[in-house]
């Protein structure tokens, strides 16, 4: 297998926990791909035509995207423990959980850009509704803490915890720990993993 790979994006250390939670490490090659909103890099928009990443290549299944596909076929691909519940209840709360964490990212990217827009004037309503979005994505998380640190480790943590990283990654400013403190203890807990310290982001290193 071939991973469209970044060391800074937040949904391709995602996948590459999973790769390091499954064992299957050995069984990828990581390519250095570049993806921007304002720029479409045609090498991922041959593979994916969203010009996003991560983008999985395959022998068997071709091109796959984005992160939750591709999360859900290497969890196929082990023998081990599974990242998505099979039963029933747990695996929605597992999607549900995911949903949060990539929300979260999302909305994080699209405060970064627009707080970055070339000609320096960002939109005050868009600013607004995205830091409202974050307030309350937090607020829910830290009341989730209890039962993250009770449930089976699975794919909603991983997006969680990558969620979080991310925001501690672009946004060193922001003091979110102070007024989520279990949400906080979670997360000292989840970058301690072995797949959480091998895949930090902006490390070159594909390990």
């Amino acid at each position: 297998m071939q991973l469209l790979w970044s060391p800074r994006s937040p949904f391709v250390r995602k996948v590459m926990i999973v790769f390091h939670e499954t064992g299957l490490t050995d069984h990828v090659e990581t390519i250095r791909a570049v993806a921007s909103m304002a720029k479409v890099n045609p090498d991922i928009l041959q593979h994916n035509p969203l010009g996003k990443i991560p983008v999985l290549l395959t022998a068997d299944q071709g091109a796959i995207y984005d992160s939750p596909v591709i999360c859900e076929y290497l969890d196929s691909l082990h023998n081990g423990a599974r990242l998505f519940p099979t039963d029933s209840v747990e695996r929605i709360v597992a999607l549900r959980r995911q949903a949060l964490g990539d929300g979260l990212l999302d909305v994080l990217l699209l405060l970064r850009n627009e707080a970055g827009r070339p000609d320096g004037t960002p939109s005050p309503t868009y600013l607004a509704g995205f830091e409202q979005k974050i307030v309350a994505a937090l607020a829910a998380l830290e009341k989730e803490a209890p039962a993250l640190d009770d449930s089976a480790f699975g794919i909603g943590h991983i997006a969680i915890g990558c969620a979080l990283g991310y925001l501690d990654f672009r946004f060193t400013d922001r003091d979110w720990r102070r007024a989520h403190p279990a949400l906080a203890l979670w997360h000292a807990r989840f970058e301690a993993r072995p797949s959480a310290l091998a895949t930090m982001p902006g490390d070159e290193s594909a390990a």
